[in-house]
Order: structure tokens, then sequence, then C-alpha cells
């Protein structure tokens, strides 16, 4: 199990596990986590699931790259930044543990 941190905008913290091969958008919904819908199933077909991975863990989480779907879903997204992912690409595996998550206040 892999333990995750979801940050909301008001700054409530909410610690998760989830099983190594899931995805920081499953660790969501898997358990409740309130801002992350995933709509697309995690398919990368939308951006519900949008996060801002911790600055301290987006050279591990790894950052966007231009011209990818990920990218060209997340420019229409409210807020995004260069911190900016989709949970649904976000693997998790043992050196996850401890990953910190901020949810937008909203998705759209």
């Amino acid at each position: 199990m892999v333990k995750v941190t979801f940050v909301s905008s008001d700054g409530t913290r909410r610690e998760v596990e989830i099983a190594e091969g899931e995805t920081a958008r499953e660790a969501a919904l898997f358990n409740g986590v309130p801002g992350i819908d995933g709509d697309c199933g995690g398919a990368c077909a939308c951006a519900t699931c949008h996060v801002h991975v911790d600055p301290t863990w987006i050279d591990k989480v790894g950052r966007l790259k231009e011209g990818e779907a990920e990218a060209e879903l997340l420019q229409f997204a409210e807020g995004a930044s260069e911190y900016s992912r989709l949970a649904c690409q976000i693997p998790m595996e043992a050196e996850m543990e401890g990953l910190v998550l901020h949810v937008p206040a909203q998705q759209y």
C-alpha cells in the first residue's frame, strides 16, 4: 500500500492508502476525496481529476510534456499551473510513498 495525502483548497489534509499499480485518481475515488470526480474513468479524456503536485514531489511524479494528451486537456483546466497533472496519469508505486497532491477549488 502507498500513502498519499490530498490537500483540499481550504487546507484540509486527507491521507489515504492505495495499492501499488492503481492511480492517484483511484486513490481519491476509492477513499471519497472531495473534488476529484474522474468522470472519464481514468482514460485521460477529461480534466475532472486535475491536481497540483506538491512542488517537493513534481520531479519524482514528472512534469507535463508539451503535446501530450494530458497537457492538451490541462490547458483548459481552471487554475492549471506548472505543477498540474491529471490524477489518472499518476501511477502509484512504492517510490510515491508520502506523495502530496493539492485539489483545486473546482475542476472545470
